[in-house]
């Protein structure tokens, strides 16, 4: 265990528990000296850790303490280094790419200098091919938090266009293309609008009748009831 990923299992250890721990309890679930774990405490306090105690008494983290992000271990670094960078190829969302581009500077900011070479060495690609679409997706993220009702123009696989007004409530990124999960006010019904066939989208002023979270709530369960009935006519 390198000691980045050891400070951060003394991290996850002291969160478990609310009462002070000793020393000696520490030092053996690490598998380390009670010397290496006093130096490791005074690290983590020095990097902004709120842990109270002392050498007899025990030690114990205050409620509230966010992790800092340069406790990540390798394993969960990589995974939001190929996130962030499959996230920066989607470059029909200007706002979506640039926002990861930044948030992965602020976290390789503040690694240690072993952790940020692993960050920056490039070692995971992803290749972005998203079908193009026509309108400015940021805005329907933007109608999502908002939870306000859009109009949109969309074409459908035969090529015929219609008017809808729907309930954003999810948007899913796939390999090839995005859709867009709603209620359809046209169709009285949940659907799924891939985004690269809207042709124009424009804000209706109106707030949904419903929270974001009941609909997502009541789409769950109703995608769980028709998965339930495809396995069982598959078993059948």
């Amino acid at each position: 265990m390198s000691r980045t990923e050891r400070l951060l299992e003394l991290m996850e250890i002291l969160r478990r528990h609310r009462a002070p721990i000793s020393g000696t309890a520490l030092a053996a679930d690490l598998s380390v000296s009670l010397r290496t774990l006093y130096r490791d405490i005074a690290t983590l306090q020095g990097q902004g850790a709120e842990i109270e105690g002392e050498p007899g008494l025990g030690y114990v983290l205050r409620p509230g303490f966010t992790l800092p992000p340069l406790m990540f271990s390798i394993d969960e670094l990589e995974a939001i280094v190929l996130g962030a960078a499959w996230v920066g190829r989607q470059t029909d969302d200007q706002r979506l790419s640039k926002a990861a581009g930044n948030a992965l500077s602020k976290i390789t900011a503040v690694l240690p200098e072993e952790l940020r070479r692993e960050a920056e060495s490039g070692s995971l690609i992803v290749s972005a091919r998203v079908a193009p679409v026509q309108i400015d997706p940021s805005l329907l993220r933007d109608a999502i938090r908002k939870e306000l009702k859009l109009r949109i123009d969309y074409r459908d696989d035969a090529g015929a266009a219609t008017e809808r007004v729907i309930w954003p409530f999810l948007i899913g990124f796939f390999e090839q293309r995005k859709v867009v999960s709603a209620w359809c006010e046209l169709r009285n019904d949940y659907r799924h609008f891939r985004i690269d066939r809207i042709g124009t989208l424009a804000a209706t002023g109106e707030r949904m009748p419903r929270r974001r979270h009941a609909l997502l709530k009541e789409w769950r369960e109703l995608m769980d009831a028709e998965r339930d009935r495809w396995r069982a006519a598959a078993e059948n």
